[in-house]
Order: structure tokens, then sequence, then C-alpha cells
């Protein structure tokens, strides 16, 4: 590997690390308890490093962070859960665009939206109940409230960081 290509790995990784470390924070210390959970924005980082960062990497920043904010606030049992829904969130988003804040990612954030309500309601009805059951899913979905509320919080972040990074010319620096 040549002084260059070492020194955008490096880049890279260190990114990832400071990404993992961001989405941990902004799920683990800045939310609100719900019902099953809490709700959070630490997704509009996830949506910003998969906008950043090369695919692998973004979703190990979204697996890692949210996956660490689970597991070291008392709820380890929705790991599983996170581990695939964080991973998934961050195929929606592309890091190819000159710009952050492009139709793309905007447009991202509607299939990440349904990720997360019916990824965390089925595992919750499902897994949670310890079996197939109608009512436990009815009331599993219940909670799309604070999931819809979770989301647009991370989209607000999103969209006024994003902006923030394109206006600054950062990405060109990545």
């Amino acid at each position: 590997m040549t002084r260059t290509a070492n020194s955008d790995k490096i880049k890279i990784l260190t990114l990832t690390g400071l990404f993992s470390a961001l989405i941990f924070v902004f799920t683990a210390y800045i939310h609100v308890p719900t019902g099953a959970g809490y709700t959070h924005a630490g997704d509009g980082l996830i949506y910003l490093a998969a906008s950043i960062l090369p695919t692998p990497y973004a979703i190990a920043s979204g697996v890692i962070g949210g996956a660490l904010a689970d597991g070291l606030t008392g709820f380890p049992v929705w790991i599983p859960a996170t581990i695939v829904i964080k991973a998934v969130t961050a195929l929606f988003f592309t890091n190819k665009k000159e710009k952050i804040l492009n139709l793309h990612n905007i447009l991202g954030i509607i299939p990440s939206l349904i990720v997360c309500v019916v990824g965390y309601s089925l595992y919750e009805g499902i897994v949670m109940a310890d079996s197939l059951n109608k009512g436990a899913i009815i009331a599993a979905f219940s909670q799309t409230p604070c999931y819809l509320i979770q989301v647009g919080a991370s989209t607000v972040l999103y969209i006024v960081t994003a902006a923030a990074f394109d206006k600054s010319g950062l990405k060109k620096h990545i």
C-alpha cells in the first residue's frame, strides 16, 4: 500500500470510530424513554455516516454505535434487532454524490422510517413475545408514534448537519 492509500484508510477508520462514538452518545445519552425502550436522534448520525463513509464502514459505525447504546443502557435484548435494522438503514444512503444533502439521501429517510417501524415492531411483537401472536404484534405497532418522533428528530439532525457540512465543503476533504 502506498503512503496515500494508508493515509486514506486511516482517515476512513478514524471517521468510522468517530461516527460510532457519536451514534452511541446521541442514542444512549440524548434520548427520551418510551414504553419499550427510548426515542433518540442517533439515526441522524447513521444517515450522515452513510452519506460520507463507504458503505461497509457506515454499516459498521451504525451497528457498533447502536448496539453499544442498547447494551450499555440496559436494553441488551434489542441488540439483535438493532444490528440488522441499523445495517439496513445505512444501505438507503449514498456517499457517491458530491453533496451529502442530495435527493437520493433525502429520499433514503423514507425507507429508513419503514425499516425502523416495521423492524422494531415485529421484533418486539414476535421475538420478545416469544411467539407469533396477533395481539402482541398489534401492541408492538402501538409504539409507531415514538418511532416517527425518532425518525423526525434524526431527520432534523441529519439535514441541519449535512447542510452545514456541505456549505463548509467538508466532503471534498474526506
